[in-house]
């Protein structure tokens, strides 16, 4: 019953996560991209949560693989796409410099493959009945013809492994021979951007910035058409409400 509860705020939340997404003007860069991974991983794992939430259905794949493919999906793949989001996206503020764009790519691509290589088929080898909890399926002779497939996840996730590799060379050379940042490279709204550069007690030189509006104000116009700031799709939280526009907000 409660895997079936857990589906309502699940569901609010992946429809939160497109509606966000629907008509933005997107930036793909690497950050962006784990973080429509999460989404991607988010739903097509939580699909498979309604199976094992159906009693009639899940006790044919209970305690297999189909198990361990939906959890891992789930609550391992989406934290970690969102964990690697938040680290190419504070990067810049952490260290004053640029991780590299072209590696956090391969490192996407390469993960994103590599995942859905791994958990896709091991959802096919769980309704098949292989057993999770076991460190060798050998012992039963009728699980034989699912060794190539067993094999096609190991490789899958050899790679999946290797690409973290990448990220961590990315993640340390960038430390040092990053490209050095400008102060908002992402063209964000949010408080922390507009921080200086350099690191200090207290962030901000003189009084600390007052915040007039939220912290999605993206794309918004004036009832002319035209944005708030002239040609800057983005609205930091320390502007000013112009005239009428707390009315225009709601």
């Amino acid at each position: 019953f409660t895997t079936l509860l857990i589906a309502i705020p699940s569901a609010v939340k992946a429809f939160n996560y497109i509606t966000t997404l629907w008509k933005g003007n997107l930036q793909l860069n690497p950050g962006m991209l784990f973080s429509i991974g999460l989404v991607s991983t988010f739903i097509s794992g939580g699909l498979t949560g309604i199976i094992l939430g159906d009693s009639t259905l899940d006790i044919n794949v209970h305690d297999t693989y189909f198990v361990v493919a939906h959890f891992h999906l789930v609550m391992g793949i989406s934290a970690l796409y969102g964990l690697f989001a938040g680290v190419y996206h504070w990067f810049p503020k952490m260290f004053k410099r640029m991780m590299n764009k072209n590696l956090g790519y391969v490192h996407f691509w390469v993960t994103a493959i590599g995942a859905y290589g791994v958990f896709f088929p091991m959802h096919f080898v769980g309704m098949a009945g292989v057993p999770r909890r076991y460190y060798e399926n050998t012992a039963f002779p009728m699980f034989d013809e699912l060794t190539d497939v067993n094999i096609l996840i190991t490789v899958f996730a050899l790679i999946t492994g290797a690409a973290q590799l990448v990220f961590l060379y990315n993640f340390i050379s960038s430390i040092f021979y990053g490209k050095p940042t400008v102060q908002n490279p992402w063209k964000s709204n949010t408080l922390e951007w507009t921080a200086p550069i350099e690191h200090f007690h207290g962030n901000w030189e003189g009084a600390i910035p007052e915040v007039h509006r939220w912290a999605y104000d993206y794309s918004k116009t004036m009832p002319n058409g035209e944005y708030v700031i002239p040609e800057q799709d983005f609205v930091p939280q320390t502007v000013p409400l112009k005239e009428n526009e707390e009315e225009l907000h709601h």
